[in-house]
């Protein structure tokens, strides 16, 4: 039953045709074939030199981050006291996976910092690019949503290397991003080209 809603509600919230159209896009820019990938939460944690853990860059928007702590801190408490009313564990809500990780200037940030605010973020990779393609919010009809446009794109041999078992593009400097996938269906879409040992079939197998 909890399998069958799960994959309910990432139907629902991937409507069918987004992913062939940005597929569409990158094959005919490229002349490859692509592996496409519903990108999850990029709200993500940042253990980079220079960034606090949300990303932005230490030194800026002081005020703003101070009412943001502010607010983080007084969510978390309200969380901790009803957690605890219902028995359950205080923990920490609304903490940010760490994802993005390097040194001072990683080479990772031009990508992650391109990552933020898109509501219909896609993985897109051939044999010898990689790029991140934006479809606009997926919940809508794809007939009616706006052509999907590529946010950020590498070819080798700038590309970073990729590793769909280990889920990361990394960079020649060690910065990483290990990206999230969009549940369940975007797993079992990717087991449709990689096997055991990152080989990677990229007809499909």
């Amino acid at each position: 039953m909890s399998e069958h809603v799960e994959r309910w509600s990432a139907e629902a919230q991937v409507r069918p045709g987004f992913r062939e159209r940005v597929e569409a896009l990158v094959r005919e820019r490229w002349r490859e074939p692509v592996i496409v990938l519903r990108l999850g939460d990029l709200d993500v944690g940042f253990a980079v030199p220079g960034r606090r853990p949300d990303g932005t860059v230490e030194g800026t928007q002081a005020g703003r981050q101070f009412f943001r702590n502010v607010l983080r801190g007084i969510g978390t408490a309200v969380f901790s006291v009803f957690a605890l009313a219902n028995g359950g564990a205080p923990g920490r809500p609304g903490r940010r996976e760490v994802r993005v990780t390097g040194p001072e200037n990683a080479l990772v940030l031009d990508l992650a910092d391109r990552l933020r605010g898109l509501s219909g973020p896609w993985l897109a990779c051939s044999p010898s690019c990689v790029a991140v393609v934006d479809t606009g919010t997926t919940f809508t009809d794809p007939a009616d949503a706006p052509p999907p446009r590529i946010v950020w794109e590498a070819r080798k041999p700038e590309a970073p290397e990729l590793s769909f078992r280990k889920r990361t593009l990394t960079w020649p400097d060690g910065s990483e991003f290990r990206f999230p996938l969009h549940g369940r269906s975007e797993e079992q879409h990717l087991r449709k080209f990689v096997e055991f040992g990152d080989v990677v079939h990229w007809e499909g197998r």
